[in-house]
């Protein structure tokens, strides 16, 4: 997560060089472009450390605080794994459906196959859309580009803060590949490193689909809950396949 945020920043650094470089040869045109590079880079970077309750300090000089020791054993006891055919009977009398897209989804490469299973979900009269934190992925707006390379309509894509209040009339909500975004332990455990940082409430969804490769910690090296919560159910394997 800290990744993006550098890279907002380093895209400010670039637009601040070009209206440097508009000052030193009197073109007006590299001096207003490179201001509003520079400016939308800081604003970006600050918005993307807020989304991670992190200051741009120790985003930059710093390093997370690692999870302390933790029994997995424990924390997931509870953890149901379903099949992906149960998951098809599950979405087949959802009216709302909401995929909250991760880091996972990039490396599957399982774009198209999200954008697949949603056609067919609106074909059947479901509705659908996808859940976006600011720092999913490794590069801003990383989840909104590998949608959009899918043809997924721009409106569909819902920004946390605005989806966050309406979570709990989502039917089905599909997590693929992330994990430290919808970590609901941000909220209570203030040993936490991720403490108080906003995330995606899927938590709160009727019913939740989590597709990971296996139960590993995400970027925080903490366990997440969610994966063991009475309304949560894991599906294991590769995205692109499980989609």
């Amino acid at each position: 997560a800290d990744m993006p945020v550098v890279i907002a920043l380093l895209n400010s650094y670039s637009g601040l060089a070009a209206s440097a470089t508009g000052f030193v040869i009197s073109n007006n045109v590299l001096i207003i472009s490179g201001s509003l590079v520079g400016a939308s880079g800081i604003i970006l970077t600050r918005l993307m450390c807020k989304a991670m309750n992190r200051s741009l300090v120790s985003v930059l000089f710093g390093t997370m605080k690692r999870g302390g020791d933790v029994d997995l054993d424990e924390v997931y006891k509870d953890v149901r794994q379903t099949t992906a055919e149960e998951v098809a009977m599950m979405l087949e009398f959802a009216q709302r459906v909401v995929v909250v897209p991760g880091y996972g989804m990039a490396v599957a490469q399982a774009q198209h196959a999200v954008q697949n299973l949603g056609k067919l979900l609106e074909q059947r009269g479901s509705s659908i859309e996808y859940a976006i934190h600011p720092v999913a992925g490794r590069m801003p707006g990383h989840m909104n580009v590998l949608l959009a390379e899918a043809d997924v309509d721009y409106e569909k894509l819902i920004e946390m803060d605005q989806i966050n209040p309406t979570m709990d009339t989502v039917d089905v909500a599909i997590v693929i590949g992330a994990n430290d975004v919808v970590n609901p332990g941000s909220r209570t455990d203030e040993a936490s490193p991720i403490f108080e940082m906003p995330i995606i409430d899927v938590d709160r969804a009727r019913s939740v689909i989590v597709i990971k490769r296996s139960l590993s910690p995400g970027f925080a090296g903490i366990p997440n809950p969610l994966f063991a919560m009475e309304n949560t159910s894991m599906l294991f394997g590769d995205g692109k396949q499980m989609m």
